[in-house]
């Protein structure tokens, strides 16, 4: 009986010490060729440090050198959010025709999945590249994404 419990001790005894040396290869081969690491020397290479390009950060809208976007108001990319991310508070011209008045983004509630992008007909919206959004005052996550308000 005894025999038994022994053998089973010095097995995990064995199975551990081959498990620290499986890792420690590891460990090992990132010392002996650091040019294998992957890992990003964050803040310190901040003015360097290039996203991938499947990198999805917070939507922004992109507008020309004259303050003009391509959104239309068509609130296709708030009906494709899954929790209600984005409103789209349409308004009328002088002209009386619907045109966008407010867009606003809640970065805090946005779960970065990208169906709003997705769901533009006009490439009006996108991902930006932009990561560092940390903030203590949640109110600083609304945003509202078009510059001028009201034009079409």
């Amino acid at each position: 009986m005894s025999a038994t419990i022994l053998d089973t001790y010095f097995k995990k005894v064995f199975l551990g010490a081959f498990g620290l040396m499986k890792g420690m290869t590891v460990t090992l081969g990132y010392f002996f060729r650091p040019s294998r690491i992957v890992t990003e020397q964050y803040p310190e290479n901040r003015k360097t440090l290039k996203m991938h390009k499947a990198f999805r950060g917070a939507v922004t809208m992109p507008h020309d050198e004259n303050g003009e976007h391509k959104c239309t108001g068509c609130t296709l990319c708030e009906k494709a959010c899954p929790n209600a991310t984005i409103s789209v508070l349409n308004t009328k011209n002088i002209a009386g025709k619907k045109v966008l008045g407010k867009y606003i983004y809640r970065m805090d509630q946005c779960t970065l999945c990208g169906l709003c992008v997705e769901a533009c007909p006009f490439d009006a919206i996108k991902m930006s590249n932009e990561f560092e959004h940390a903030s203590w005052n949640r109110d600083n996550y609304e945003w509202v994404l078009n510059k001028k308000e009201g034009r079409g």
